[in-house]
């Protein structure tokens, strides 16, 4: 059972992670021995933690702050994407000027939540939380150290508008789009990523693999960068195969993407198990588990999904090897080596239960 706000877990933990979702963040914390409670209102989520043991607050972001919290010095948070991006209502993007308001305004200590409830997604308000979270933070006089934010690309504009904010009580930020597949994940994934940190330059980390680009081999590219992963690579035992999308591609719902089996997955989100995936010569194979869509997400191969829709659990996860390195360059000003985070996510998840660091970043 996950403990409440005022519990004795919580007094010395050193993130806060909010909107946690299954843990892609804590599992990357927890690799470089950084003790962390997420804060998720998921019933289904909260039991993939239980399962986990990642140590849990259950419910709403917005009904806590930092006073519940006072041994943090690092805040972290992935807000609900699905109103920021195509797939969903487009909610986000018709607000987001009117986001970006919100946070001059909210940085300007006025009352906004009676405009919060007019916005035509709640969703879309939450991205303010954890400019909320910091500017109470400031005012307790304990400032979190570092802020590591992460959304969809169409969210960038609103980071931007938050680091500004975050610069009015003394930080420094810096933001920009990382493509997943440049730090190692088998997939390609692009997302907005924020760091804002007091009295120190913020830093993001650089990328240790090549960019994918459709008909360009593996060893193209800059040198001096591994090459990207494919499928193959986390999936050996099936041989060659093909993916194709449940997505149309370019617009077009009947002309689905195909990725082979050389090849990063696409992105993965919650309808990961409606891709068909088939051999070479076009016989359908098992789609993939649950497990292997993690696999794919780069969470441990054993990692314990529990509760309902665990594809969308999947699917809103940040992977957490890219989790890791943002977290090692905002935090520790350091880098990962490839071959230890090969070995961490390659381990039992059983052998990282407990905060005791198996990643020691690399100063740069």
């Amino acid at each position: 059972m996950s403990p409440s706000a005022d519990s004795p877990a919580f007094e010395s933990v050193q993130m806060v992670d909010l909107f946690a979702g299954p843990g892609g963040l804590d599992v990357a914390a927890r690799w470089l021995g950084v003790s962390v409670v997420g804060i998720e209102w998921d019933p289904n989520a909260c039991r993939t933690r239980a399962e986990a043991g990642l140590t849990t607050q259950p419910g709403d972001v917005r009904a806590f702050g930092p006073q519940g919290f006072p041994s943090a010095r690092y805040l972290a948070g992935g807000p609900p994407c699905q109103t920021f991006t195509v797939a969903g209502s487009g909610a986000g993007r018709k607000a987001l000027d009117g986001v970006v308001d919100f946070i001059k305004r909210l940085a300007a200590d006025e009352d906004i939540s009676a405009d919060l409830l007019e916005l035509d997604d709640e969703r879309t308000g939450l991205v303010l939380e954890p400019l909320r979270w910091a500017l109470e933070a400031d005012k307790l006089g304990h400032p979190y150290e570092v802020i590591v934010l992460e959304q969809v690309p169409a969210v960038l504009p609103v980071w931007e508008a938050m680091g500004r904010a975050l610069e009015g009580i003394g930080y420094q930020f810096t933001c920009d789009i990382l493509h997943t597949e440049e730090f190692g994940v088998p997939q390609t994934r692009r997302r907005a990523i924020l760091v804002a940190r007091r009295g120190r330059e913020p830093k993001l980390p650089d990328p240790t693999h090549r960019r994918y680009k459709s008909g360009t081999a593996r060893h193209a590219g800059l040198p001096g960068l591994l090459e990207w992963k494919s499928m193959g690579d986390v999936f050996p035992e099936r041989g060659p195969f093909a993916v194709i999308s449940n997505y149309g591609s370019g617009g077009v719902s009947t002309a689905r993407g195909r990725r082979t089996s050389e090849q990063p997955a696409f992105t993965v989100t919650g309808k990961v198990s409606r891709n068909r995936v088939i051999t070479p010569s076009g016989i359908e194979m098992d789609r993939f588990s649950p497990s292997e869509a993690g696999r794919l997400q780069t969470f441990p191969r054993d990692y314990p999904w529990a509760g309902g829709d665990v594809g969308q659990q999947i699917g809103n996860a940040i992977p957490p090897r890219l989790a890791a390195h943002v977290l090692a360059a905002a935090l520790f000003d350091g880098t990962l080596d490839d071959t230890s985070l090969n070995a961490a996510i390659a381990s039992p998840w059983s052998a990282h239960r407990e905060t005791t660091p198996t990643l020691v970043p690399s100063r740069r």
